[in-house]
């Protein structure tokens, strides 16, 4: 017997009391490391921890970092380079702003950082690959801002 007095009864109260004050239902599975993926798209250009990532998954930090490896074979910061990376290469074909303008935009806070990871992943230096492109598009340098939709419907190398 319980030294509360109500023995089951009160025990089982209590649990459902505590499942009534329960606000959220936290998702299973993949839909936890999708929530975190959706947050790192969200918010890639502002400086995120593993802390709030994992917290989006309702996931512990450690176990976090595990699962979205397996599942998507990267871990959250290399997922998160990656889209900050992506990134600054749509803002370097389609703007005139500056590399130091498009490396803060996208979440580095460091330039020799940003160009360093750039070179590492893209295989050129942000300025050399917008040179590159600019070439290989046929437009006159410097690149004026085209907009992305209008490049995904008239880009380069479609039929005509």
């Amino acid at each position: 017997m319980m030294s509360h007095g109500g023995g089951w009864a009160w025990a089982f109260s209590r649990l459902l009391a505590a499942e009534a004050g329960m606000s959220t239902v936290v998702p299973e599975g993949r839909e936890r490391l999708e929530q975190a993926r959706t947050l790192i798209h969200r918010c890639y250009d502002q400086p995120l921890d593993l802390s709030q990532v994992a917290g989006a998954a309702h996931l512990s930090r450690h176990h976090f970092v595990r699962e979205f490896r397996r599942a998507f074979d990267l871990t959250p910061h290399q997922y998160m380079t990656q889209v900050r990376l992506e990134r600054a290469r749509e803002l370097l074909m389609t703007t005139d702003r500056s590399v130091t303008e498009i490396c803060m935009a996208v979440g580095f806070s460091s330039l020799g950082s940003f160009s360093t990871l750039f070179a590492r992943h893209v295989g050129h230096s942000p300025a050399r690959y917008r040179r590159r492109v600019v070439q290989s598009l046929g437009v006159p340098s410097p690149l004026p801002p085209i907009p992305g939709c209008f490049l995904a419907k008239f880009g380069v190398g479609r039929p005509g």
